[in-house]
């Protein structure tokens, strides 16, 4: 067969069709629906999810603790000639370094995972994507993650994963993750890297033109784009924090007591303002609140916007997080966002089985 006839039927793709386990509100399945995967349905725990995974992805969102999904509950979803993948993202709080002080409250949480083993097992899909905090490689629960290898090669799939430094793919803060790929095909991994350093998406970048806020503000243009109020003693330590500093360059009086202590003194970013010419740092589940990480804007005196947030994680600006966005809660808002994979990681974790479908197919 002539080189280009070979070149033209491998560019030529198959349908690929996503069932999302712990789905939250979609990162992972708009990623994947933006390089052109058909999202068929979203598995989660927290119904208030529905809203923004239907209205984004075009999906069915299925309410539904995970230890009681069967089979029965997904196979039907895909089409016969489709590439099936399953994709998830175990809750990563259990995994998390702060789990590992608070073990007896999260041990049960652990067992999410040998759920997503299982239902590999019973749905037999094509290929297996699965993305985590990067402490699932850590000696304590190492036996975790190696069972759920394990599980996928007595599956003869193919693993490879990953920690992944995410401005190294264009998202603009420096999360770290894990990622999975598995593939009954053959061997499977993970693109290289599309930006070096000196390419990495910055604060600036992505906020930069936003209107201006004053704390407790809400944009009038773009409901989203508001933030928390601070008290009148929050706002002097807001004041006196420096561009890129933080609370230990505050003077003593207004200081806490628990940072005075030896125990406080590590955590140097906490009320801590971000740098425009570098990455974000991660967004957490309250990356809304000063008191919270280095999540205080640049120059602004206030913490970020739930809308910063979102851009951070790379979700576009016309996605829709809530039915009325004029009421949004900025606690529920800061905890769909913190809680979701990326969208553009999503992408690259599609642009990886793209490739490799290309080359097994």
């Amino acid at each position: 067969m002539p080189k280009n006839e070979v070149q033209k039927r491998r560019g030529r793709l198959p349908s690929i069709e996503v069932v999302d386990l712990f789905c939250g509100i979609g990162g992972l399945s708009y990623g994947m629906k933006s390089e052109g995967f058909k999202i068929l349905a979203g598995f989660d725990l927290d119904w208030t999810c529905q809203y923004a995974y239907e209205t984004n992805n075009e999906a069915k969102f299925i309410y539904k603790d995970i230890r009681q999904v069967k089979k029965e509950d997904i196979i039907p979803f895909y089409s016969k000639k489709s590439v099936r993948v399953l994709a998830g993202c175990a809750p990563c709080q259990p995994f998390s370094s702060y789990a590992f002080k608070n073990k007896k409250k999260d041990e049960d949480k652990y067992n999410l995972l040998y759920e997503f083993g299982r239902l590999v097992k019973d749905v037999q899909p094509d290929i297996v994507t699965m993305e985590n905090v990067p402490a699932i490689t850590s000696f304590k629960l190492r036996s975790v993650l190696g069972d759920f290898v394990e599980t996928l090669r007595s599956e003869n799939y193919h693993v490879s994963f990953q920690v992944v430094y995410c401005p190294d793919y264009g998202i603009p803060q420096t999360r770290k993750r894990l990622v999975l790929l598995a593939s009954r095909l053959g061997e499977i991994e993970l693109i290289p890297p599309t930006h070096k350093k000196e390419e990495y998406v910055t604060v600036k970048d992505v906020i930069g033109n936003l209107p201006e806020l004053e704390a407790g503000e809400v944009c009038s243009e773009d409901p989203l784009h508001r933030c928390r109020t601070l008290s009148p003693l929050n706002m002097q330590r807001m004041i006196a924090t420096p561009y890129g500093g933080s609370w230990k360059d505050w003077p003593e009086e207004l200081q806490l007591e628990c940072h005075k202590k030896d125990g406080g003194k590590s955590f140097g970013s906490v009320y801590g303002r971000m740098v425009w010419d570098e990455p974000a740092p991660t967004m957490t589940t309250e990356c809304t609140g000063i008191g919270n990480g280095r999540f205080g804007h640049p120059e602004q005196n206030r913490a970020i916007s739930a809308r910063e947030a979102a851009l951070i994680q790379t979700f576009p600006a016309t996605y829709k997080f809530f039915p009325n966005e004029q009421e949004v809660s900025l606690a529920k808002a800061s905890r769909y966002i913190g809680n979701a994979v990326p969208p553009r990681l999503g992408e690259v974790i599609a642009e990886s089985i793209k490739q490799h479908i290309r080359t097994h197919k």
